[in-house]
């Protein structure tokens, strides 16, 4: 369509699309349309020349009504021009075979002057000017070959030829009978039969599918629109659901506290009226202040645990544990609980710890409530003699309707005792306060890392091992009560290889175990300061030993050649070989039995064992990240587990049911830990652990976060003063037995004595 509004054949799309022409045809073909042109005849010239005129400086003329644009079509008056040039030259037979033999297939004049005769219309090949009639001729091929698609060329030129005719293939007849039918209307060999441009424009055909296409917007748009409001209410609706789960979570927790509120009132409101029946407790109640304290009472006995606590108003020591209660009467209540809540509020580390504080009493109470829907039966842990024993669980001794109640009572209430015993351990103590700071001038060694410090049995003396080979043994009493720029020890004991572990027997006071780099187990004799036995089965360097507190006969280690051996002090040989596949990092004998053991090793893993049976573990610990660097036992069913993972783990050996125990009771998590062995040590619920920040931690069995920390700072042996070194670490602690007091070294041989105070 021209800008003169002609409609007119000027390119084959076969030819566009072939590309079969080289370019010597293209230039052949040029020079042939000029020597053409040249022999066209005068009066065809002058038509040219009139058209290329007219089309050029004439304006376009529009016709009003019914009429339309008179075009004439070039491209039809060459192609008449080119066939009868083309008869007189093609005359000579040999040429003619010649021509068709070098030419190829489908050469671009040939298809062009083909398709250019499919779009003349019948009238202009009668001789007769071309019109608007004969445009409307060129859109109906146009339209007929938009439809009906060919496979080949031989075909299209077959199916071109039947159209001038007025045959329509069968296919287009079947598949697009109304645009045929149109088709054919264009088509008609009268002009004057075939629907003017304006007809054309308001034809049904046409006008149809517009309506069709705006209908089908229409839709499309109205469909966008639900989809994008069902798209909202999905969300809303998914949210809804999140939030009424959500709800129904807070409602049950809600009405679990509201029954832990009641819980604790009533016990509240019985040791209430145990304290009324009581005349000196109420003497001793009047004398209390009503204010809320903060105050520590300190004893001059500092090897008793309890010897520090946090009092405050209100708090009756009943049994060894303390139980709040008012000592006003009943119409204070109010002020109390207000009372209660200055004092949460004041103290700032549990404030800050809250969050955690919360997590540990719903684990606490979650942890109640599955063990109370246990089965009635349960294998206990082996016993003395080996066999497991069928224990009876409190519910299949319940037989009469008071023992249920007491029972009903004690699953209610049973949360409340190690809660506030764990509540009232984490507040007891405030800081780490420095006793003594061991400071000991070993010039002769470039390195002092203490790699194992142990107490004794009554917690009188404490020796310290490591990579300087040797073995000291200091009094702890001497050290706190002397203040000393250098301290010695009562015992030095030499070695020819760093030592990595030590361990006093619990019996014998005097023997000492020790292990070292090269895979040997020595007992020394402290009094006379030398060896008593020597052991050398390992093949690579033993990590840990430890006696037996059940049997101080037997000794265990463990080294990196993947075994666990156990020895008697009496045959001065192993007794017994575990074998694993990777490094044995520790090992540890539960306080109450010698026939039991754990050892943590570098595959993770943390092995309990029966050493009656020791082809495969009792119960496998599975949980940490990295390798198991330390194991001790808190008593008799819960242990804790140190890896360089950053993490301390709690487990309950009461719950292995399946020999795998995946989950633990509680993951502490503070301290840095990533590739050096920081040490570890356990007491009373206490946790103590070092961290490669150069810093002490001090955790609680029932909370995941710190207690207490302490900080130390660098000691240079020569010049002495505080320093700090981003790569001192703390290398090993140890309890005071029976007491809130430790010993912690760090990787420069720097030792203090701590206290919580």
């Amino acid at each position: 369509m021209s800008s003169f509004n002609r409609v007119s054949f000027i390119e084959s799309s076969s030819c566009s699309d072939s590309g079969s022409d080289s370019l010597e045809d293209e230039s052949n073909s040029r020079t042939e349309a000029k020597d053409e042109s040249s022999s066209f005849p005068h009066g065809m010239h002058q038509q040219g020349r009139s058209e290329n005129s007219n089309s050029a400086g004439m304006p376009t003329i529009v016709l009003s009504g019914n009429s339309c644009i008179r075009s004439s079509s070039i491209y039809a008056a060459k192609v008449s021009l080119m066939e009868e040039i083309g008869d007189n030259k093609i005359k000579d037979g040999r040429i003619a075979e010649q021509a068709k033999e070098n030419a190829p297939p489908f050469p671009m004049k040939q298809v062009l002057l083909m398709e250019a005769s499919w779009y003349t219309s019948p009238e202009e090949v009668a001789g007769a000017p071309s019109c608007c009639a004969s445009d409307i001729y060129r859109l109906g091929i146009l339209l007929f070959e938009l439809f009906c698609p060919f496979s080949s060329s031989e075909e299209k030129c077959r199916t071109m030829s039947s159209l001038r005719h007025r045959v329509l293939p069968p296919q287009l007849l079947l598949k697009w009978s109304k645009e045929a039918s149109f088709c054919m209307l264009l088509l008609h060999p009268e002009p004057r039969s075939r629907p003017m441009m304006s007809e054309l424009l308001q034809s049904q055909f046409l006008n149809e599918p517009r309506d069709y296409l705006e209908e089908r917007e229409a839709a499309m748009e109205l469909r966008e629109k639900i989809e994008k409001q069902e798209l909202l209410l999905e969300f809303l609706l998914l949210m809804q659901q999140r939030k009424k789960e959500v709800a129904d979570k807070l409602q049950a927790t809600l009405s679990l506290l509201g029954t832990d509120i009641e819980e604790v009132t009533k016990q509240q409101v019985i040791l209430k009226n145990r304290s009324n029946s009581c005349p000196e407790l109420g003497k001793e109640d009047q004398t209390t202040s009503s204010l809320p304290s903060h105050d520590i009472v300190d004893n001059d006995d500092t090897t008793s645990l309890g010897s520090r606590k946090r009092c405050r108003p209100g708090v009756l020591v009943h049994n060894g544990e303390e139980c709040c209660y008012d000592p006003d009467d009943n119409q204070k209540s109010d002020a109390h609980v207000d009372k209660r809540d200055g004092f949460l509020l004041k103290s700032s580390r549990l404030m800050k710890n809250f969050g955690k504080l919360e997590s540990a009493y719903f684990l606490t109470r979650y942890r109640q409530l599955k063990q109370s829907t246990r089965p009635l039966m349960k294998l206990s842990p082996l016993s003395s003699d080996g066999k497991g024993s069928v224990v009876m669980t409190e519910r299949s001794s319940i037989n009469t309707a008071a023992s249920r109640e007491r029972y009903g009572e004690n699953r209610k209430s049973g949360w409340i005792s190690p809660f506030l015993e764990g509540l009232c351990k984490y507040l007891s103590y405030s800081k780490l306060k420095v006793k003594a700071d061991l400071k000991q001038g070993d010039l002769l060694n470039s390195s002092n890392l203490v790699c194992s410090l142990s107490f004794d049995r009554g917690g009188d003396f404490f020796a310290t091992a490591g990579v300087n080979k040797k073995i000291k043994v200091f009094e702890c009493d001497a050290i706190l009560m002397e203040d000393r720029d250098i301290h010695y020890p009562v015992v030095e004991m030499a070695g020819r290889s760093k030592f990595s572990s030590i361990c006093w027997n619990t019996y014998i006071k005097s023997q000492i175990a020790s292990s070292n780099f090269e895979g040997v187990v020595q007992v020394w004799d402290v009094t006379r300061s030398q060896v008593l036995m020597e052991m050398k089965e390992h093949e690579k360097r033993v990590w840990s030993i430890d006696f037996s507190s059940a049997d101080p006969t037997l000794l265990a280690s463990g080294s990196d050649d993947g075994s666990v051996k156990l020895w008697s002090i009496n045959q001065g040989v192993s007794i017994g070989t575990i074998k694993t596949k990777a490094n044995v990092c520790c090992v540890q004998f539960p306080s109450d039995s010698g026939h039991s053991l754990a050892f943590g090793s570098a595959d993770h893993k943390i092995y309990y064992y029966d050493l009656r049976n020791s082809r495969a573990p009792l119960c496998t610990l599975v949980g940490h990240n990295k390798t198991v660097s330390n194991v001790k036992f808190l008593d008799s069913v819960n242990i804790v587990s140190a890896s360089t993972d950053n993490t301390l783990k709690l487990w309950d050996l009461s719950q292995c049911t399946s020999r795998v125990i995946e989950t633990p009771l509680q993951s502490f998590t503070g301290h840095t830990n990533v590739k050096n062995f920081v040490g570890l040590s356990a007491s009373d619920g206490y946790i103590a652990t070092g961290s490669e920040t150069n810093e002490v931690f001090i955790y609680h069995k029932a909370f995941p976060m710190p207690a207490l920390s302490f900080k130390f700072n660098g000691t240079d042996v020569l010049s002495g003063p505080e320093m700090d070194d981003a790569a001192q670490f703390i290398s090993s602690v140890c309890w005071r037995s029976q007491s809130s007091t430790l010993v912690a070294a760090n990787s420069t041989g720097n030792i203090k004595i701590l206290e919580m105070v």
